[in-house]
């Protein structure tokens, strides 16, 4: 079961993000659909993720989109970049690496 944690407007995912554990992290922010994502989600300890991570940031990327703020997704790991790149999702996240 990923960890959270909130640093002022950061918002901190840690541990595992994967079909097992995103179902319950979209119920227990649910609402953010609401209210609103943080600014920040911090990524930079999660130890494994897999495609079902990269549909749930989706997912609050729309519902920051709802709100009309922006979301930042913050230190991916290699493994979710990878991911998402090959899902042509890096860029709707802010990753797309300069080529």
């Amino acid at each position: 079961m990923p960890m959270a944690s909130r640093e002022s407007e950061a918002f901190r995912l840690e541990g595992r993000l994967t079909v097992d554990e995103v179902p319950t992290v979209y119920r227990e922010h649910q609402d953010w659909e609401e209210d609103g994502p943080p600014a920040v989600v911090d990524l930079s300890s999660l130890e494994a993720t897999d495609s079902s991570a990269v549909a749930l940031l989706l997912e609050w990327l729309s519902w920051a989109r709802a709100h009309d703020t922006e979301i930042s997704f913050d230190n991916p790991p290699e493994a979710l970049r990878t991911i998402a790149g090959l899902s042509q999702v890096d860029i709707l996240l802010g990753w797309k690496k300069d080529e």
